[in-house]
C-alpha cells in the first residue's frame, strides 16, 4: 500500500536533493514534495520547480492555492511531469499562507476546497489527495472536521492526511503550532471509524517506526515529519517493519557510499556541495563526534578534494 509510510512536505527540508538522499534508506517510502504554489507552477520557472530524479520515485506533489482553475491546470502539468499523486495542502497555518488565502485558513471554507479538489480530478488521472488539520482556531473538532471531511469525501477525495492537532491561526508561529496545540491521535481514529471507505493517514510528532506500527493498527498510514529529517537513520527499519520487504538494512557507511555518486553528480555540474549536504547532518544524531561531522560537511566547498574528503569520512563513521 503506497501511503503506509511517507515523509512529509516540509519547506526548506524536502527538496529534490533531501528526497533522493532519502532514497538511499528507504525504496518504499513515499516521498513528497515542498509545497509549491498553483501559481508558481504556472507562471514561474516551471521545470526547476518540478525537477527531480527518476529514483526518487514514489514520489508526489503538494499543491497549495484557493483558485480552482489555476489548481487545475498546475495539477495537470504536475500529472505530466509524472508525480504519482497531488496532494492540496490545507494545513499550514502560517500567516503568509493565510493572507494568500490558502493552507489551513481554508478548512473554514469546506465548500470551496470541494470545488478545488473535484476540479483537480476532472483534470487528471491520478489520485488527488488532501492534507488537513483536525481544526483551526474554534471549530469544533468533532462536528466541524466530520463536516469538512464529509463535504471534501463527496467532491470525490479518497484520500486525507490530518496532522491530528488544531491550528490556531494567530498568536501562533508554525512552529508554535507543531508543539502548542495538543495531540489527539485518538480524534483521528475516531475518523477512520466513522469514514471506513476512504484512506486516512496520520501525522504529527510521531518519532519511531514503533509508534508507527502502533497507529497502523487504527489508521491506514502513517506520515512522519520533522524526525525523518532530523534523525533519518531510523527510516532503514521502513521497508521491512512497516512494508514487509526483505531489503537490506544499511549502515551509515553504506549509506553514505550509495549517496556519493549523485554527491559528484551535482558537483561536477557546479553546484555547491553545502546545498546538499545539508541534508545529510541528522544521518549522525547521537554518534560521538557527530558535532565536528556537522562542521566539516557545512564547510565542505572550502576544502581540498571535498569529494575524497567525503568517502574518508564515510569510512571512518562511528556505527
Amino acid at each position: 500500500m503506497l501511503r503506509r509510510f511517507s515523509v512529509a512536505p516540509m519547506m526548506d527540508r524536502t527538496d529534490r536533493h533531501e528526497r533522493y538522499f532519502l532514497r538511499t534508506i528507504t525504496s518504499e517510502a513515499l516521498l513528497y514534495t515542498e509545497m509549491i504554489h498553483a501559481n508558481a507552477v504556472l507562471h514561474g520557472d516551471t521545470s526547476a520547480l518540478l525537477k527531480y530524479h527518476q529514483k526518487e520515485h514514489p514520489l508526489a506533489i503538494q499543491l497549495g492555492g484557493s483558485d480552482p482553475g489555476q489548481l487545475s491546470e498546475a495539477a495537470k502539468i504536475s500529472e505530466e511531469y509524472g508525480f504519482r499523486e497531488i496532494n492540496l495542502n490545507i494545513g499550514c497555518p502560517s500567516y503568509k499562507v493565510q493572507k494568500g488565502r490558502f493552507g489551513a485558513i481554508l478548512m473554514k471554507e469546506p465548500e470551496l476546497v470541494a470545488l478545488c479538489v473535484n476540479t483537480m480530478i476532472k483534470n487528471t488521472d491520478i489520485p488527488i489527495t488532501v492534507k488537513c488539520r483536525i481544526g483551526v482556531d474554534d471549530m469544533d473538532e468533532d462536528s466541524g472536521l466530520d463536516f469538512f471531511i464529509n463535504c471534501v469525501k463527496d467532491a470525490g477525495c479518497k484520500t486525507f492526511i490530518v496532522h491530528a492537532r488544531k491550528a490556531w491561526l494567530k498568536g501562533l508561529s508554525p512552529k508554535e503550532n507543531r508543539e502548542i496545540p495538543p495531540i489527539n491521535y485518538s480524534r483521528v481514529y475516531r475518523l477512520k471509524d466513522k469514514f471506513p471507505d476512504i484512506e486516512i493517514i496520520i501525522n504529527g510528532q510521531i518519532a519511531s517506526i514503533e509508534e508507527s506500527l502502533v497507529h497502523l493498527e487504527k489508521v491506514d498510514g502513517v506520515m512522519m515529519g520533522r524526525e525523518a529529517y532530523d534523525n533519518p537513520f531510523l527510516l532503514k527499519d521502513v521497508d521491512n517493519l512497516i512494508f514487509d520487504k526483505n531489503n537490506e538494512v544499511k549502515n551509515r557507511t553504506k549509506i553514505l557510499m550509495d549517496f556519493l555518486p549523485y554527491l559528484k553528480n551535482q558537483h561536477e555540474n557546479g553546484l555547491k556541495l553545502a546545498h546538499v549536504t545539508k541534508h545529510l547532518m541528522g544521518l549522525f544524531k547521537g554518534l560521538k563526534g557527530a558535532k565536528n561531522i556537522r562542521k566539516f560537511l557545512t564547510g565542505i566547498d572550502s576544502i581540498e578534494d571535498p569529494i575524497e574528503n567525503y568517502i574518508q569520512l564515510a569510512y571512518e563513521v562511528n556505527e
